[in-house]
């Protein structure tokens, strides 16, 4: 059974943008270094085509895994999600229990997570911890160094 996944349409857009590149450039490249290598002579000392020959099966093995996650993507539905509690798309402004900094973060479906954008996977340790909770809740999260506790202070969509 395939697991189901939620993404923003803008998150499934670019799995979708992804995929295309790895089928309408990527595959094509590959095909035609494999043909260079094909018309260079004898293939059993031919390092070239054995590197483009497992380059396509890599590539291969990307695009059927990538193809599987869209099948199973479904795009979440956000107007009728309760801003009371912190659920993926939420936006959550928590501070830590310990040395009072603050951090916002969204949550958002593994393969959307950039840190950099504060963006979070709900699947992450911190997202884990933030989901359900409520304004004035305490998350406890638990990672390699121990339990960090952080305070919601605000969740908005």
């Amino acid at each position: 059974m395939s697991k189901i996944s939620y993404y923003t349409e803008e998150g499934l857009k670019h799995m979708k943008d992804e995929l295309f590149q790895m089928e309408a450039v990527e595959r094509p490249a590959i095909s035609k270094l494999i043909g260079e290598a094909i018309d260079k002579g004898d293939l059993s000392e031919n390092a070239e085509y054995d590197a483009a020959k497992e380059a396509q099966g890599l590539l291969e093995m990307k695009i059927a895994k990538l193809r599987g996650v869209i099948v199973n993507a479904r795009i979440i539905d956000d107007t009728n999600i309760d801003n009371s509690k912190a659920y993926i798309l939420s936006t959550v402004k928590i501070k830590h229990a310990v040395n009072g900094n603050e951090m916002i973060y969204t949550l958002v479906a593994e393969n959307e997570a950039d840190v950099k954008a504060n963006k979070i996977s709900i699947d992450s340790p911190i997202g884990k911890g933030l989901l359900g909770k409520s304004i004035g809740d305490i998350a406890e999260v638990v990672t390699p160094n121990g339990m960090i506790q952080f305070e919601i202070i605000e969740i908005t969509r």
